[in-house]
């Protein structure tokens, strides 16, 4: 029996489901590769090839497709436990997993053709934006393409790349609400793009996030998903994974490596320590920043259990619970891990240093629109109209 990747007592789970333990078994079947590899990812601004290869052997890129369709259909709290668990090893590859998870969701509301052929025919990533920075002009059996697209994290590893754009003509466009264009997401095969080198970031730097152009591409209408669907749980069939709405479950692949990111701070901060005695302020310090830490896992691993149980009839109430749980994550975790930065004093000063770098990439993560700020105005105001009691 393996042993998964460290926590600190402070962290560690009550109890790690069996379904759970054998998933994490995989996370440590890969970790002396990951480790390997992950400054050169750091220096190469990508992910090396044999890294991908083995999460890909692993089915961790799948994990969150259907089983019908070849992948995992694993739970929130399985999935949210792999990429923690990836996070205190290299961000940079949690990250990824996770955006496999919220582009694989994409898979319940394509057709099942289109999904199998997207999703189990090909094995490379699926990559690509949900903002929609694309135009796409309706024409006779689908679309055409144009625009580019920003944060395409492991994009250098993929075979597909879906690109959300704005429909600018035709009848998707007459229904839009507010006078707003509709917006659709396209699947397109990673030939028909062009991959810019863009990606010079702060942290987060094996992700690989660049920017990628298509231009006049056409689209089949069976390759693409109206935007407005997204917010709404997809259509009962046999290949579905999950009775969740896209927006309602992908904040939980960001917070969960926010999440990694910050136990790896904590267990790296108590490694600088063996052989001195911490001050008081030290250790007040450290207990504050642990349970920080503790707190976040606690409320997010309550929401993942919410969404799993109510993503059908869920509605507005579930929506603002899984937004607001993913801005307090992303505030707790930066909170703790900028803490124990300031505590360690000149030891974390140093490029290349874990703790600096988990600086880095935590203060990267927390600027995923999935994780702003912005959530506390906007579903506070949702709250205050008419919205459930937090404290219920």
């Amino acid at each position: 029996m393996t042993t998964h990747a460290p926590r600190s007592p402070l962290l560690e789970p009550t109890g790690v489901p069996p379904a759970t333990g054998r998933w994490l078994d995989r996370v440590d079947a890969l970790a002396p590769l990951i480790r390997e590899h992950r400054d050169r990812a750091e220096r190469d601004r990508v992910t090396p090839g044999a890294v991908i290869e083995a999460l890909r052997d692993s089915g961790i890129p799948r994990m969150w497709v259907s089983r019908r369709l070849g992948g995992g259909q694993v739970s929130l709290a399985t999935g949210s436990a792999v990429l923690q668990s990836l996070a205190r090893l290299d961000a940079s590859v949690a990250w990824q997993m996770g955006v496999q998870g919220a582009v694989g969701r994409l898979s319940d509301y394509l057709p099942e053709a289109t999904a199998r052929t997207v999703f189990a025919d090909h094995s490379g990533l699926v990559a690509g934006s949900v903002h929609p920075t694309g135009r796409a002009r309706r024409v006779p059996g689908g679309y055409r393409l144009d625009g580019t697209w920003a944060f395409a994290s492991g994009s250098a590893h993929a075979d597909w790349l879906v690109c959300a754009a704005a429909v600018t003509d035709g009848p998707a466009a007459e229904a839009a609400p507010e006078g707003r264009p509709a917006t659709r997401m396209l699947f397109v095969p990673r030939r028909a793009a062009r991959l810019l080198d863009t990606w010079h970031s702060l942290g987060l730097r094996g992700t690989g996030s660049g920017h990628f152009e298509v231009e006049g591409t056409f689209v089949p209408e069976e390759f693409t998903v109206e935007g407005a669907a997204m917010r709404r749980p997809p259509p009962r069939r046999p290949a579905r994974a999950y009775a969740v709405g896209y927006y309602d479950f992908g904040p939980f692949t960001s917070a969960s490596t926010a999440l990694g990111i910050a136990q790896d701070a904590v267990d790296t901060f108590r490694r600088t320590l063996p052989g001195t005695e911490p001050s008081d302020a030290v250790a007040a310090g450290f207990a504050r920043a642990g349970m920080r830490v503790r707190r976040a896992g606690l409320l997010l691993a309550d929401s993942a259990r919410r969404t799993s149980a109510h993503g059908r009839d869920g509605g507005a109430p579930l929506g603002a619970l899984v937004r607001l749980t993913a801005a307090t994550v992303a505030a707790d975790t930066a909170a703790a891990v900028d803490a124990l930065y300031d505590l360690a004093g000149a030891r974390a000063v140093y490029a290349g240093g874990r703790l600096e770098r988990c600086v880095r990439d935590i203060r990267t993560a927390v600027k995923h629109i999935t994780l702003s700020p912005s959530h506390f105005e906007a579903e506070g105001r949702y709250l205050l109209a008419d919205g459930p009691a937090l404290h219920r």
